[in-house]
């Protein structure tokens, strides 16, 4: 069932270009038929006709048919649907795994960036729907800490949070999750494994038509535990 929505969904223009022209051939044919059965004089003419005049009929009540299941599905029905019915991308998988650490291939990519100095400010952050509020920005952490914040948007489908080097674009997934948060834990984050530093923490929320929305970034320190 999964497929035949992603086909829907995805081919929605042309099933909608593809049912008009079908219905252009049907709608005029069904109109000859008409004419004919109007103008037939004899009896097995007459016969002949109404019999393509049924045909013609039956082809245009399905096309009208089809046309409005693709209209109610796509309007109605598929804009509900979970994301994970429409994404089959590994970032989904690692919601099933929510271990908050890294692996070791990101760990020596992390470790050879080079090191930036932390801003204490936030990029992206939209308050009551995507925002992280603990750790703070230019936060020291260590040890494993808890994320707080809010995902809670319109059409959610799921949200994950993702650690680089402050200054670098290489991200990596620590956590993900399916269910809305208004100011409580989205999950946690194992930081003893990491270089002592400057990172940054993103927020990704991405609705249930697999659309990400802008992340919330928020700059913190790690330190090593005493």
């Amino acid at each position: 069932m999964a497929e035949i929505y992603k086909f829907l969904a995805s081919y929605e223009v042309l099933i909608y270009i593809v049912l008009a022209i079908g219905g252009l051939f049907s709608f005029r044919w069904l109109w000859r038929s008409w004419r004919e059965v109007q103008t037939a004089v004899y009896s097995l003419e007459r016969q002949f006709s109404s019999r393509r005049f049924g045909q013609s009929a039956a082809i245009s009540i399905l096309i009208i048919l089809l046309f409005c299941v693709e209209f109610f599905m796509a309007s109605f029905i598929i804009p509900g649907l979970p994301a994970e019915v429409f994404l089959t991308t590994p970032t989904l998988d690692l919601i099933s795994t929510p271990t908050g650490t890294l692996s070791p291939e990101m760990m020596t990519q992390f470790a050879n960036q080079p090191s930036q100095p932390a801003v204490a400010n936030v990029t992206g952050c939209t308050p009551n729907q995507i925002m992280l509020t603990s750790p703070q920005p230019g936060d020291e952490v260590k040890g494993t800490i808890e994320l707080v914040g809010t995902v809670n948007i319109p059409n959610f489908g799921f949200y994950k949070y993702e650690v680089a080097p402050l200054g670098s674009d290489t991200w990596a997934t620590i956590s993900a999750g399916r269910t809305t948060v208004v100011n409580g834990p989205l999950g946690g984050w194992i930081t003893t494994a990491l270089t002592p530093g400057d990172y940054q923490i993103r927020l990704v929320v991405t609705d249930n038509q697999g659309q990400a929305l802008p992340a919330c970034v928020v700059p913190v320190r790690v330190v090593p535990l005493q």
